[in-house]
């Protein structure tokens, strides 16, 4: 039950900041992609699965900020959450280099699938913010590399 509380207040700050950034300015959106650092930290933390059914869950609430078909994000997250649980459970993740490099890659596959599908429903080309968006993944994987870090030195703290 602890878990679903950490799970669901995360979920929330992750909507929060989205919303602020998103008021702040649109550009920021593009550059970081809160959503998937929740469903990758969690993917990392539990397995798999947790990471799947975590990514389709936020990847639905992002595509709610979206005009766009309802389930792209869902779709690509689901392969990330569930992809990052894998590949953390073959490969230590925890160094920071190796983070970074780790959600750099994973968050660089997710886009790529998002692109794709995105491409194949839409007959329109992506809204790239004048190429912003394909800084996403170096500023995602930054921000995340950074905040995990934070997040497992106050996690040996708390030991």
């Amino acid at each position: 039950m602890k878990d679903y509380i950490k799970v669901s207040l995360s979920v929330i700050i992750a909507f929060v900041v989205y919303v602020v950034l998103n008021k702040i300015s649109p550009s920021l959106v593009m550059l970081f992609n809160v959503f998937s650092l929740v469903v990758i930290y969690f993917a990392v933390e539990k397995n798999e699965i947790f990471g799947a059914c975590l990514g389709a869950f936020c990847g639905l609430v992002q595509d709610s900020f979206s005009l766009g078909v309802f389930g792209v994000a869902g779709l690509a997250k689901t392969i990330a959450g569930f992809t990052a649980g894998y590949v953390a459970k073959k490969i230590d993740v925890t160094p920071p280099l190796r983070s970074f490099a780790f959600l750099f890659f994973l968050v660089s596959f997710e886009f790529i699938i998002w692109a794709l599908l995105y491409s194949f429903i839409f007959s329109e080309s992506i809204n790239t913010g004048k190429g912003l968006i394909f800084f996403q993944p170096l500023g995602t994987a930054l921000v995340g590399s950074i905040l995990f870090s934070f997040l497992r030195r106050f996690k040996r703290s708390e030991i």
